[in-house]
């Protein structure tokens, strides 16, 4: 297997990605090719200006302005990917890494895998050593993710399997019983899926679900609980919080990244154990199932992307793959015909 997880280094080549970066801050992703132009209202800029300069060089259109080019950072690549569902967002997905304690090695069961961006996270935290599971419903959203790991990675790593299909039924077949260190539940109805999450874990392995309502986290920490198998679950959310710093004038921007998403972990306990008891203050902790469906309806309220909009990001993923793998392997290989922006402004 090619070292998919080393970062490109050196000049730029053609099939590259490049995020250009304007005199207002704009910022543009887009896919060298020979011979190839990027287009804007203020002018030309050929891709050969950027084709052979190092990272981090500011290159000219034919207008006189001037560009920042640099390789996109993993952050940057998820921010402006292809979409066929939600994206698990680099906060979230560094606390993920965190929390679950992702090393080197593991071996990592992850649903649904959506877009892939937490995919490319799980995959460079495991490293060549380890191995990664992702089941997912839909097709398309798989298709989506292949297409946007290899286009950053510039292969397909071989320690990554993509299994389109119910957690619940396909998990007891991909693994053996006890065998997984690290399990992350990114779906609709994760408590549905904690028997054969806990089959697989090995004892002290660490179940984290990344979830969307107050109502799905009251309900799957509800459940863990019921099962008896896991420790006490914790619960977060995580907000980012910029910073305008120039000269005299430092003070918090106007806008900032708050609630995505909560995280809730829990670990596996060995078979047979029952821990000691927490002390708690008096609550409302008693509840019934009719008190726990009015809590949380059936109806989750899923938001799904249009048929015309998966299709259009599952060639747009798969166009990247295969010219970030053709540059992988030295290959000439005809890149995009069409430019992708994110057109991202920064924070003020």
């Amino acid at each position: 297997m090619t070292d998919a997880f080393r970062r490109q280094s050196g000049p730029f080549r053609a099939g590259d990605r490049v995020q250009l970066t304007g005199p207002k801050g704009h910022l543009n992703t887009v896919t060298l090719k020979e011979d190839g132009e990027f287009h804007t209202h203020r002018g030309i800029l050929s891709h050969n200006t950027v084709i052979g300069a190092p990272d981090a060089s500011v290159v000219t259109s034919t207008n006189g302005i001037e560009y920042l080019a640099l390789r996109p950072l993993l952050t940057d690549f998820v921010m402006s990917m292809p979409r066929g569902a939600a994206i698990v967002y680099p906060k979230d997905a560094a606390q993920i890494l965190a929390q679950a304690d992702i090393f080197p090695g593991a071996t990592v069961v992850e649903a649904g895998v959506g877009s892939g961006a937490l995919s490319l996270w799980l995959l460079r935290a495991i490293g060549t050593t380890g191995r990664l599971h992702s089941f997912e419903r839909r097709q398309e959203f798989a298709d989506v993710a292949e297409g946007n790991v290899a286009a950053f990675l510039g292969a397909v790593p071989s320690n990554w399997t993509v299994t389109v299909g119910d957690l619940a039924e396909s998990l007891p077949t991909a693994v053996e019983p006890g065998s997984v260190d690290r399990v992350v539940l990114d779906m609709l109805a994760p408590w549905e899926c904690l028997d054969v999450t806990a089959d697989a874990l090995t004892p002290g392995g660490v179940l984290i679900c990344y979830i969307a309502t107050v109502t799905q986290l009251s309900r799957v920490a509800e459940a863990l609980r019921r099962t008896g198998l896991f420790t006490e679950p914790q619960s977060s959310e995580t907000m980012v919080r910029t910073w305008h710093v120039e000269g005299l004038a430092v003070r918090p921007d106007h806008r900032m990244i708050g609630h995505t998403g909560f995280l809730l972990t829990a670990r596996r306990l060995a078979p047979g154990a029952i821990p000691p008891q927490l002390k708690r203050r008096p609550s409302k902790t008693d509840y019934s199932d009719a008190d726990v469906e009015a809590w949380t309806p059936g109806s989750l309220g899923e938001r799904q992307p249009t048929d015309k909009a998966l299709r259009k990001n599952v060639r747009e993923a798969h166009a990247a793959a295969e010219a970030a793998m053709g540059a992988s392997d030295a290959v000439t290989t005809e890149a995009p015909t069409d430019d992708q922006s994110d057109n991202r402004e920064p924070l003020e």
